[in-house]
């Protein structure tokens, strides 16, 4: 297992260097699953959401007409990229050696023919194609007559994933598997029939799911404890609910990352690091991925019945912005980190209903100066890890590489912005309310001018290439700056 935790496994048995290629049986591979790790299906469908959802009103009538009829629907009204489809790359190398030795090597898919002809054309090694051709759809049994008929024997090889390869796999001499799935393997262990090679490229399941639900992310849910700390209600009662705030919250967020996810597919796969995420990389399932985040939803408003009416409402918000946000606002320059900034708020406002404490106007005017702030550094880092890869912005949000230097007025004014707020505040008569010695937090004036210069120096050197506040939580000097306000803050006391 490498640093990636993947496991690339192939037991492979080596062709010996006095048989003929001509001799050779023929190969079949199935796609979905096997060739590829991911449901082209789904896939379809997943783009079919994003790029025309109207569309989608138009399925059910499609599936009236059969299976392979609705695939060449979908197949129709998408056309999927097959150059970044995640090919299982314990799979692929093995089919172009067999191929550089000349054997035949036969694409057989349920899945429609314009797809398949497509995934052929682009992988260049193979002999020939069968496919479902909006009429028959080709797998198990119709998938075995129609290679008998093409191939005019029964002889050959095949490598599937799923139960629908079963009547295949028993008519080859050499069966072979790709991820399996649990109901292939258990339903080869009930026939007796044991693959002659095994070709798995996968991640650990749990680790999988974990690292779709983003629990690094969560971290910013943390500013739902924000006003309790701030206003220095520390009850046992306000603490548990805000707790249970934080989690419902955090599941919800989570959610949302797994639908921005499954509609953001294709563009993932696009991106050198958005490319790993579980759903992009075939690692999680597009149906389970989208059964997951209805789970977590469905668990996180049940949790939210028990807390105040306001935070259940604020929640309802925070979702309903950040699909807005996924789907259409992130589009739109300069609305997209108004957005972003809110949606930091947003989580302030949810921690006050929740804990039942007041917002003070001093917390809303910083928060939404120092929000704005790092929503603004995000999209100025992008542009420039872009600038200094010689490559244009091809994200849709609407930014052109001439536009970083604006970007960092607007930021660094925002950021100056806080802190000038911050320093009126430690004047105010509110501060003495709070703290014993309010002179002592001047202290922290500095300390905070030092973390927001120092997270723009290193964006503005193409340094920073992840979201600010998980860069915070991962960056030894901004867990240390932080250590040091907070002691400063607890002197003050």
């Amino acid at each position: 297992m490498n640093s990636e935790e993947v496991t690339l496994l192939s037991h492979a048995i080596a062709t010996p260097p006095n048989l003929s290629a001509a001799t050779l049986r023929p190969l079949c591979v199935d796609l979905d699953g096997t060739l590829v790790k991911s449901d082209t299906l789904v896939d379809s469908l997943l783009v079919l959401a994003r790029n025309q959802p109207a569309q989608l009103l138009k399925l059910p009538g499609q599936l009236r007409h059969g299976k392979a009829a609705f695939k060449a629907f979908v197949t129709s009204a998408v056309s999927l990229d097959v150059i970044h489809l995640p090919y299982n790359r314990a799979l692929l190398p093995y089919l172009q050696e067999q191929a550089r030795l000349g054997r035949a090597i036969y694409l057989a898919t349920g899945a429609d023919q314009r797809l398949a002809h497509r995934v052929a054309e682009h992988l260049g090694i193979f002999s020939g194609v069968l496919a479902s051709d909006g009429t028959t759809n080709l797998i198990g049994k119709n998938k075995l007559e129609r290679l008998r008929a093409q191939l005019g024997s029964d002889e050959f090889d095949y490598i599937g994933n799923d139960t629908p390869d079963l009547p295949l796999l028993k008519q080859a001499p050499e069966p072979m598997v790709a991820n399996p799935s649990l109901r292939l393997r258990l339903a080869l262990r009930a026939t007796g029939l044991h693959p002659t090679q095994t070709f798995i490229e996968h991640r650990g399941f749990l680790r999988t799911i974990l690292k779709a639900m983003r629990l690094h992310q969560w971290a910013k849910n943390l500013l739902i404890f924000a006003p309790l700390l701030l206003a220095h209600s520390l009850l046992p009662a306000k603490i548990l609910t805000a707790v249970a705030a934080f989690l419902c919250y955090s599941l919800t967020a989570s959610s949302a990352y797994l639908i921005n996810d499954l509609l953001d597919i294709e563009a993932d796969r696009r991106h050198p690091r958005k490319r790993r995420r579980p759903i992009a990389s075939g690692d999680l399932p597009g149906i389970l991925g989208a059964l997951l985040a209805v789970a977590l939803l469905v668990v996180a408003f049940a949790g939210a019945r028990w807390l105040p009416f306001d935070f259940q409402k604020w929640l309802l918000v925070y979702l309903v912005t950040t699909l807005s946000y996924s789907s259409i606002l992130k589009r739109f320059a300069l609305v997209d980190v108004l957005v972003l900034s809110g949606l930091y708020i947003l989580r302030i406002v949810a921690g006050a209903a929740a804990s039942g404490v007041l917002i003070s106007h001093w917390l809303s005017g910083f928060s939404m100066f120092l929000f704005l702030s790092l929503a603004i550094v995000k999209r100025f880092a992008e542009l420039e890890n872009l600038r200094a890869a010689n490559a244009a912005p091809k994200n849709g949000r609407g930014y052109l590489l001439a536009d970083q230097e604006q970007l960092r007025a607007f930021g660094t004014s925002s950021a100056y912005a806080a802190v000038v707020v911050y320093a009126i505040y430690i004047n105010s008569t509110d501060v003495i309310k709070l703290y014993h010695k309010p002179n002592l937090l001047w202290l922290t004036v500095p300390l905070m001018l030092l973390w927001l210069n120092r997270v723009w120096l290193l964006a503005s050197r193409g340094r920073l290439d992840e979201d600010p506040v998980a860069f915070a939580i991962t960056d030894r000097a901004s867990l240390l700056i932080g250590l040091c306000v907070a002691a400063v803050v607890l002197l003050s006391l």
